[in-house]
């Protein structure tokens, strides 16, 4: 008995989930005679399927339809589903004191998140990445980077950068190779299309994401698409900044974070982190800024929580008389350092 049409026609639809196709491809594909009753029977086929969810009329043209990814039910409340504990992602660390950043430990990473590091240049952002890579190198950590690799010659093949042989260098606390010789962590020359290497399961690293000016709205689906791949792992993006409270891309840069660090130019020679959006914590860490120094591009100096100056009220000014005047508090800063 010949295989009837709908059924040739649902079968080949499962094939191309996600899709958008046309009529008239589709009686291309299953040989259908022009003459026959059913090339004009497709159309009122593909009528019923948008009814089913099956498919849906793409907007494109009439004729044109895109192919529904069908999706089963979760589910929740399953005998045996696990309920796992927060990721343990070790945060940078004080290079004078070994201490770990402070507020490290009032957010709460879990499997899957995406950690952004949104910084001015030649503030730091490097040096953070750096460090998480350093601190967590026992996960094996995948390291993605502008400039961390360059191409040898006119090869296909890469190596790194000597700058960056030179971070890890300066980095002597850090085993970066197991017993036998073998990296701990993974070096790999991405620069676009990130999602696509992403290995599940690891920390992965990327320094820096580069956008073309006019698409820095695209940062979002970027961080969707990367959050997608990362599985169990964790995903910890660099992002350049501007002047301003957000990274390059703006709000779009927010949309799939789970934890923001904001790096802006403190003194000429300090750097100032501010968190931004952290999406889950064990007590209010939302706006609090640290001050830091750094010291071979990878050694963090003095790090330390600052608030607002009570003389100038942060304005790095103050007035006297009827004039304004530099702000001796907080040496024009409109900082000064926590006590206790």
């Amino acid at each position: 008995m010949a295989e009837r049409l709908s059924d040739r026609l649902r079968e080949h639809l499962m094939r191309v989930q996600g899709r958008v196709v046309s009529l008239k491809d589709l009686r291309a594909e299953l040989k259908i005679d022009p003459a026959s009753s059913a090339w004009d029977s497709i159309r009122v086929l593909m009528h019923n399927l948008v009814k089913e969810k099956i498919v849906r009329p793409s907007g494109l043209n009439d004729g044109f339809y895109k192919v529904v990814t069908q999706v089963k039910p979760v589910r929740v409340f399953m005998e045996d589903r696990e309920r796992r504990p927060p990721f343990k992602l070790f945060f940078p660390r004080d290079f004078d004191t070994g201490m770990e950043m402070n507020f490290a430990e009032k957010i709460v990473i879990r499997e899957g998140d995406l950690i952004s590091i949104g910084g001015v240049s030649n503030y730091g952002k490097t040096c953070l990445a750096m460090n998480f890579c350093g601190e967590c190198i026992e996960y094996l950590p995948i390291l993605m980077g502008n400039e961390y690799t360059t191409r040898v010659g006119d090869t296909d093949e890469y190596e790194p950068t000597p700058r960056f042989l030179n971070r890890l260098d300066a980095m002597n606390w850090v085993e970066w190779v197991n017993g036998v010789g073998e990296e701990k962590f993974t070096l790999l020359p991405v620069r676009e299309d990130y999602a696509e290497h992403i290995v599940k399961d690891r920390i992965n690293i990327i320094d820096w994401v580069n956008l073309d000016a006019s698409k820095l709205y695209g940062i979002s689906k970027v961080e969707e698409d990367i959050k997608a791949e990362v599985g169990r792992g964790i995903a910890i993006v660099v992002l350049q900044k501007g002047e301003g409270d957000m990274a390059r891309g703006g709000q779009f840069t927010k949309d799939f974070v789970d934890c923001e660090l904001l790096i802006d130019k403190f003194t000429d020679r300090e750097s100032m982190l501010t968190i931004g959006k952290v999406k889950e914590y064990t007590s209010p860490v939302i706006g609090k800024k640290y001050a830091f120094g750094i010291s071979q591009g990878v050694k963090i100096m003095n790090f330390r929580e600052i608030v607002r100056c009570p003389t100038c009220y942060g304005k790095g000014w103050k007035k006297s008389g009827n004039t304004s005047i530099p702000c001796d508090s907080c040496d024009k800063t409109g900082y000064i350092d926590k006590e206790g």
